[in-house]
């Protein structure tokens, strides 16, 4: 079978894309006060979905009919911008990672920061319901305004859940405040004081892209959970299986016979087979949940967090979701790894058993042939002695008739002296033409096995 041909991209395209910032204008257009929502999805097949949404993010921008001059559309990231005659305007961003994509969608109103409030955009035109390609992994709305937070319990309404947590992050005009527990629309709300010196500058796009970041993979993280809690009880399933079989194994391996070990191996393969299985799809699922609990942590630290009273600091929820998912994810991994060997150590010792039981067994075969061969040979010997003696008693006989008739003829005087004398003679003639046809016999065997000169190459 043919092997794929792997197309090497061109140094100068590589590292055109590596410098590449094509979301760099985006950070211009930004300012306070905005309402943002953001969803993002994982994608079951990356490979296949991330063209799709692309494709699903380019039929989007026409069902805005956004013109070719206000969007951009890259291999993995794309906006557009649409205005309408209030001044109001709509930005739409998507972006494909590696696991999942997104999408960002900023009403920025004309200077009426009354406009905005939790929940539907209230932008003129709808934005058109969309079809996921994954499965949804968070949705956010996220409200950036230029005044300070509301002081009291002003914001206490607008937000579900039992406790608000809030923190000064970047600056100390910078401060935002959430709940981290979805609405009736299933977004989880986030109130943003950016202050107004910072209002238009990419401190606006700083601040979304911490948040979405922290949590997008804060969810992808405990995504897995189900998985891994599932898994836990399989692989302790298999523990207890294995367990089992290796005392029963241990205790009756140097009496069982073949059908015995082999019936054990056939086990044994299955649950191999099991536990392989299981290994492979854990390790596609939770192998990524490192580097994503390292982004939470670099990103949460890139805050700069300060405390905000009297809200409770917004890492205090984060972190104590998070904290020890990803090691518990890689010590699973690793007990499956752990089964997985100790299954395949069993199964070479019974493979070593076999063979040995094979190796006794043609031992065994080997002593019978030998015996045999010696039989044989004694039989032989004695097939050629009683030759020679059938032999010699032809010729005895044969000569005796001869004898008997030169006597006849009298050139004999005694014909059974004569056969008398003979008998010696013929006993050596017989000998000696049962010793020729033996050397005979050899020499065309052995010239049989061995190459001739015909045979040789020639140089």
């Amino acid at each position: 079978m043919a092997e794929p041909e792997i197309t090497k991209p061109d140094t100068g395209e590589l590292m055109r894309k590596l410098h590449e910032r094509p979301q760099m204008p985006l950070a211009e257009w930004l300012r306070a006060p905005a309402h943002v929502h953001y969803k993002a999805f994982r994608m079951s097949d990356p490979p296949v979905q991330r063209a799709a949404s692309r494709d699903e993010f380019r039929s989007l921008l026409e069902a805005f009919k956004v013109s070719a001059d206000s969007m951009v559309i890259r291999e993995e990231f794309g906006y557009g911008v649409k205005g309408d005659a209030a001044g109001d305007q709509l930005i739409m961003i998507w972006e494909a990672h590696t696991e999942y994509y997104s999408h960002q969608t900023w009403h920025i109103p004309s200077g009426h920061a009354e406009k905005l409030t939790f929940g539907p955009m209230t932008f003129p035109q709808s934005r058109p319901q969309i079809t996921p390609l994954g499965l949804e992994v968070c949705r956010l709305d996220v409200m950036l305004m230029t005044d300070p937070l509301p002081v009291g319990d002003a914001l206490r309404p607008q937000f579900p859940g039992p406790v608000l947590y809030g923190s000064r992050i970047l600056d100390e005009e910078t401060s935002l405040v959430t709940s981290f527990t979805p609405d009736e629309h299933g977004r989880e709300r986030y109130w943003v004081s950016v202050g107004s010196g910072r209002s238009s500058r990419s401190h606006l796009k700083d601040i979304v892209d911490a948040i979405v970041r922290i949590e997008t993979y804060y969810h992808l993280l405990l995504m897995q959970k189900p998985l891994f809690m599932a898994a836990v009880d399989q692989a302790y399933r298999f523990e207890q299986v294995h367990l089992k079989q290796r005392e029963i194994i241990t205790g009756h391996i140097g009496h069982a016979d073949s059908l015995t070990l082999q019936r054990w191996l056939n086990g044994l393969t299955q649950d191999l087979l099991k536990t392989t299985r299981l290994a492979g799809g854990l390790h596609f699922e939770l192998s990524s949940s490192v580097p994503y609990d390292k982004i939470v942590h670099r990103t949460l630290a890139s805050l700069d967090e300060r405390t905000l009273p009297p809200y409770r600091p917004l890492s205090d929820y984060v972190l104590s979701g998070i904290t020890g998912v990803a090691e518990g994810y890689q010590q699973l991994l690793k007990r499956i790894d752990t089964l997985r060997s100790g299954f395949e150590g069993v199964i070479s010792i019974i493979r070593a058993r076999v063979d040995l039981i094979l190796e006794s067994q043609n031992l065994t075969l080997l002593a019978s042939v030998d015996k045999t061969t010696k039989s044989q040979a004694i039989l032989q010997y004695t097939v050629e002695g009683l030759s020679v003696i059938v032999i010699a008693y032809y010729l005895s006989g044969l000569m005796a008739y001869i004898f008997k008739g030169f006597q006849e003829m009298g050139w004999l005087r005694s014909a059974d002296l004569a056969a008398a004398l003979f008998v010696p003679f013929s006993l050596g003639l017989a000998l000696g033409i049962t010793i020729l046809g033996r050397k005979l016999l050899r020499k065309k065997f052995s010239g049989d096995s061995m190459p001739t000169a015909l045979d040789k190459p020639q140089a």
